[in-house]
């Protein structure tokens, strides 16, 4: 592989090789489900559930 020629790498979505205008996906359609898919919140990030302070418990 030369210093100019780019990786093939297939789209996340549906495996096709990826187009460098739309990276990492080979479609603006695949690019545009992939963001869906955030906020719809169908991908999360896995971590702790935290529980916000209640300001009403705190004695002053």
């Amino acid at each position: 592989m030369t210093a100019t020629e780019t990786p093939k790498r297939k789209c996340p979505h549906c495996g096709k090789l990826a187009d460098p205008t739309f990276r990492p996906f080979c479609s603006k359609r695949c690019q545009q489900v992939d963001l869906g898919k955030w906020l719809n919140e169908s991908y999360v990030i896995p971590g702790e559930e935290t529980i916000p302070a209640n300001d009403e418990d705190l004695d002053y």
